[in-house]
């Protein structure tokens, strides 16, 4: 593996871990309980409430910092 593609391997762990941190954090705020790993147990609903409020979130992030 070439030093490249292990600089790009790393960063997208890190920014996986970094989006993991994220969505727990919102779980964590509108009540739902998630668990390491498999979280397959979730309703649709609190699947979608948290990844909806995570693109809201990210959204108010990108224009906050547009302007």
């Amino acid at each position: 593996m070439s030093k490249n593609n292990s600089n790009s391997s790393s960063t997208a762990k890190t920014h996986k871990a970094a989006l993991d941190r994220f969505k727990t954090e919102v779980a964590s705020e509108l009540g739902i309980n998630l668990k390491e790993g498999y979280n397959g147990d979730l309703t649709s609903k609190e699947a979608g409430s948290i990844g909806g409020e995570m693109v809201r979130r990210m959204i108010q992030r990108q224009e906050e910092s547009m302007q």
